[in-house]
């Protein structure tokens, strides 16, 4: 079977708009758990879009405000008063600007604190860093940081739960439209920043408590999903690397090992330079002056930032207009080529899907063409590449300079195992279901997160409402 086609067979099981979706408990009202769009004439107020700059109407049971109104006072503490004390210090880097949390903390003691730890936190406060806000580092505090300090580069809000649920502000936080108003505040070219009083006294749409606790748990449902997708590939990536490790040092055979100049090895295995069973052959440069475009011409441009594990990411792929086309066409990779990136992120490795056949390749990579496939499967070629081992050696061998590069001459000269044909393909196709799981995972994360941003949006801005609902999410 096809990578292309075993791809669109893996496509078939990730969810869909029909899977992903809100379900009503018997509310003849609800289509999917969601309300079509609301008529602004039955649901809004007449001109409710204001002058005072309200970006969209709102429904008649909502209200507005400003943040200020909705958040109670905190307070700053020095640690420094209690020296022999330890603390969690939340620094403006422990935020991850993907999944919106706090992923390290750094127990800190009381005589070691920076200037910058002056915020004490609470369960369930809003962070929002108001240093470079565009970044959108937004995170709730979990219990376990109850009492933490944060830097002062943190807007703390703490929410008045009798007039907005810590999910909604949260998930407010996060809308490009909050960012975007934000933004039009910074301050400081170098160090742009916000004031915790720009954030204060920002807009905010309030819907009742009730609603406002749907929307939050609706969003928190599509993140723990997103959240379940990311532990897969994590889990999958360590285990397929101690696969990796397993499979080159011991084979499937159960056979005696030798020590060999790459380490241990089954005993049947030959060790040679890849240049032995390979021809190498670099990318090319696009012509001074020629640029790539976003339109499909039929002539892809596989690029560095274009690799991904073990294959290609068509996202965001550019192309070559006919002419330049016909000036590099010599210049191409085909789908039984093994590729590696030899300038830039060093060492990627992978191989292409059969719908690029014949895509150029950036002067930035090299592709390894397999001279006889009844001693060398490429597929084995590819893994050996990405194994631990061979990557220490790819870093050993690349030039350290102003610009490292890998040279193609020491790519012939790295070593390969060589089992017979037949393990080598075993070996390979236990790999290739680790990382068929794996790249399962991805797209259903990706479909996942693009639920979010669709429902944080349409959520926010009462496009769709919410009642009574099951949200059912199929990971």
């Amino acid at each position: 079977m096809s990578d292309l086609k075993r791809r669109a067979e893996d496509r078939s099981a990730i969810p869909t708009s029909r899977d992903l979706h809100l379900e009503c408990n018997g509310d003849p009202k609800c289509n999917g758990g969601l309300e079509n769009p609301p008529s602004v004439d039955r649901d809004c107020k007449e001109n409710s879009l204001m002058i005072d700059g309200k970006p969209y109407p709102l429904p008649e049971t909502w209200t507005e405000s400003s943040i200020s109104e909705v958040v109670l006072k905190t307070k700053q503490r020095d640690p420094r008063k209690k020296p022999d004390e330890v603390f969690q210090y939340v620094d403006v880097s422990a935020v991850s600007n993907t999944s919106f949390k706090i992923t390290s903390t750094a127990p800190t003691l009381g005589s070691d604190a920076p200037s910058r730890a002056r915020k004490a936190i609470e369960t369930d406060d809003v962070l929002f860093a108001t240093v470079r806000p565009t970044l959108k580092r937004i995170a709730l505090v979990p219990p376990e940081l109850d009492g933490a300090i944060a830097s002062t580069g943190y807007c703390v809000l703490r929410c008045d739960q009798t007039k907005v649920i810590p999910g909604f502000l949260y998930s407010f936080l996060i809308t490009d439209h909050f960012i975007a108003r934000i933004a039009g505040l910074e301050r400081g070219a170098s160090y742009p920043a916000v004031r915790d009083s720009d954030v204060m006294a920002s807009w905010l749409p309030l819907p009742p408590l009730p609603e406002q606790k749907k929307i939050a748990h609706i969003l928190l449902t599509v993140q723990q999903a997103i959240e379940a997708q990311e532990r897969i590939i994590q889990t999958t990536t360590e285990l397929k690397k101690a696969l990796m490790h397993k499979l080159f040092t011991e084979g499937l055979c159960n056979e005696p090992q030798k020590e060999t100049e790459i380490g241990l090895v089954p005993q049947s295995w030959e060790v040679v330079e890849i240049g032995h069973l390979t021809r190498i052959k670099g990318g090319k440069r696009l012509p001074k002056g020629e640029k790539l475009v976003d339109r499909n011409t039929g002539f892809p441009y596989i690029r560095v930032t274009d690799f991904n594990d073990f294959s290609v990411d068509v996202r965001g792929l550019l192309f070559l207009t006919e002419a330049v086309q016909r000036q590099i066409s010599r210049y191409i990779i085909n789908k039984d080529d093994v590729f590696i990136s030899i300038a830039g992120s060093i060492g990627i490795t992978g191989m292409i899907q059969s719908e690029l056949d014949g895509a150029n390749l950036t002067e930035n990579a090299a592709r390894l063409i397999v001279d006889d496939s009844s001693k060398l499967h490429p597929r084995f070629l590819m893994y050996w590449m990405a194994s631990v081992h061979c990557q220490a050696e790819i870093i050993a061998q690349t030039v350290k300079n102003a610009q490292p590069k890998l040279a193609l001459a020491r790519i012939r000269a790295l070593k390969i195992p060589i089992p017979s044909i037949e393990e080598q393909v075993e070996l390979f196709r236990a790999l290739d279901i680790a990382g068929h799981k794996m790249e399962n995972a991805r797209l259903k994360r990706d479909r996942f997160q693009d639920l979010f941003r669709n429902l944080l949006h349409q959520l926010m801005t009462a496009k769709i409402r919410v009642h009574k609902y099951q949200l059912k999410l199929q990971n």
